[in-house]
């Protein structure tokens, strides 16, 4: 065994490439690699015909630990992509125009490699043995880097981790890959589902947000999922999901898990509970309440016992320690949607990009991938650019459109669905819009592209003194100066409708010509 430095190689004292070798021990030990195999694999190559489109996704130059082996495969590489013939002879041509034949051993060698094997049959099974073999010199390689790094007591630990988590998640993704599937069992899964959601008595096949219009336009958020939610500052993002999570943890016991880059899980706390005792967000900080407020604040913050509503604040969150946590959360308390607010304040630590465009780019994709690896919907909050401030003088032309998304349009062909919430009276600074129709908390929930359905807005209730949203129409049983006291049996929170003099409870659609009397929003959540 020759040794460099603090590298080692071995076979015949040829040295490997750099990024090939790795770190020896006090043990002596060389690393993974069998060079008969590589050589089965190249000879393969070389005599049966369709042995290149095989293992073309499964190896790579790389893979190789002989240097002469990884320029015969590069040379095999090329003939390949040009869809040209491989074979000894176009090797040994296609390797003298790359400047490598006398480097490899020239013609001599590459028909040693031809000769050495009978037939191609194993070659799919001989190359994913070299694939594994290069896999492990690379962790190997990736420990030794780490643990170097470790013993300097200059670097900060916690960058290391973050560095080394994303080495990690880096050659995992390279490395990972799905075998085809046949349809039949697909579509017995297919089935399943559509008879699981029609012996529902919601007629949903995916999970239930409480807020039913929105419901019956998604069949609920559909498993691996990637969902974004986006508006501007105050549109009532955190407000809107706060409300979703409450409604699907307290009334449908379905475990949700949040992570919130903004704001601390104390105030996250506040809000839920400002949200279910319909105390306002001011008093519930003063701690002002009157002897009533103290009344309900105590029994109706009983349903948020024991919900199962998982909440993480840790600030400047990587997408990396987000993979780390989710698939605990999945596998420890079976959570089925997890929700982040919000994508803009993520990184992705450890790995280095040539703008932040790019590094969004990379957290949108992983978020995607994530849900597909866990099979639940994540719904993911995001800001919106400057340039829905720009439109119409008037106020009157600020709806969202997916152009808006800010820093990556990677985000919007990422995800499934992509929604805006949009409040035109803070816009139009009016209780009634240009035609005239009452908008006082009026919400539209804008679904602007939806992959596996239609698009449509859908029109919410949000009750700013109570960091809430509701569904549009509802009817309740008592009215008490514009709020609501009894529970909705079904989700959704409590609804405002408007008392008529006779006592009737009007819950017309304000488009129809009445609305409820709200307090105008002045005070953004």
């Amino acid at each position: 065994m020759e040794f460099t430095g603090n590298r080692y190689n071995s076979g015949g004292g040829q040295r490997g490439s750099r990024s090939q070798q790795g770190p020896y021990d006090s043990i002596g030990r060389v690393p993974p690699r069998d060079k008969d195999l590589e050589e089965a694999v190249l000879g393969a190559l070389m005599l049966e015909r369709d042995a290149y489109t095989t293992v073309c996704d499964i190896l790579k130059p790389d893979s190789f630990y002989e240097p002469a082996n990884q320029k015969i495969y590069s040379a095999i590489q090329s003939l390949g992509a040009s869809q040209k013939p491989i074979d000894m002879l176009t090797v040994t041509e296609q390797l003298r125009l790359n400047g490598d034949l006398e480097a490899v051993g020239g013609p001599v060698f590459i028909s040693e490699l031809t000769s050495r094997v009978a037939s191609g049959a194993n070659v799919e099974y001989h190359a994913r043995i070299v694939a594994q073999k290069y896999l492990a010199r690379e962790l190997i390689n990736f420990a030794s880097t780490i643990e170097g790094k470790a013993f300097d007591e200059s670097n900060d630990v916690d960058d290391l981790l973050q560095e080394a988590e994303g080495k990690l998640f880096e050659i995992s993704q390279r490395n990972v890959k799905k075998d085809v599937t046949q349809i039949d069992p697909v579509i017995k899964q297919a089935i399943e589902q559509i008879q699981n959601a029609a012996n529902r008595t919601s007629g949903l096949s995916g999970l239930e947000s409480g807020f039913h219009d929105l419901d019956r336009l998604t069949s609920g958020w559909q498993n691996s999922d990637l969902v974004i939610i986006a508006a501007r500052p105050a549109m009532g993002k955190t407000a809107f999901v706060l409300s979703m999570a409450k409604n699907m943890a307290v009334n449908y016991n379905i475990p949700i898990a949040i992570f919130s880059l903004e704001m601390s899980n104390l105030q996250l706390v506040n809000r839920l509970i400002s949200n279910t005792c319909e105390i306002e967000g001011e008093k519930i900080k003063s701690g002002r309440l009157n002897d009533q407020e103290w009344d309900s604040l105590m029994s109706r913050i009983r349903n948020l016992y024991s919900s199962p509503l998982y909440i993480d604040d840790t600030p400047s969150l990587s997408i990396f320690e987000l993979r780390t946590k989710a698939r605990r959360l999945v596998r420890e308390h079976q959570v089925k949607m997890i929700i982040i607010d919000y994508l803009q304040l993520m990184n992705a630590s450890g790995m280095k990009y040539g703008s932040r465009e790019q590094e969004v780019s990379m957290i949108s994709r992983s978020l995607k991938q994530l849900a597909k690896e866990l099979n639940i919907p994540i719904v993911a909050l995001s800001q919106l650019n400057r340039s829905v401030e720009s439109r119409g003088a008037d106020g009157g032309d600020k709806r969202p459109q997916l152009s808006d998304l800010r820093e990556s349009g990677a985000i919007e062909q990422d995800a499934d669905i992509v929604c805006f919430i949009h409040r035109p009276e803070y816009y139009l600074h009016s209780d009634t819009d240009a035609e005239g129709r009452d908008i006082r908390g009026l919400a539209l929930f804008i679904v602007a592209k939806h992959r596996s359905g239609s698009v449509d807005d859908v029109k919410m209730r949000f009750r700013h003194h109570f960091a809430r949203f509701e569904n549009w129409t509802e009817s309740s049983s008592s009215i008490s100066k514009g709020t609501v006291g009894s529970k909705l049996n079904g989700g959704g929170g409590d609804v405002v409708a408007k008392a008529s003099v006779d006592g009737e409870i009007n819950t017309a659609d304000p488009f129809e010509g009445t609305s409820p009397a709200l307090p105008k929003d002045d005070v953004p959540f």
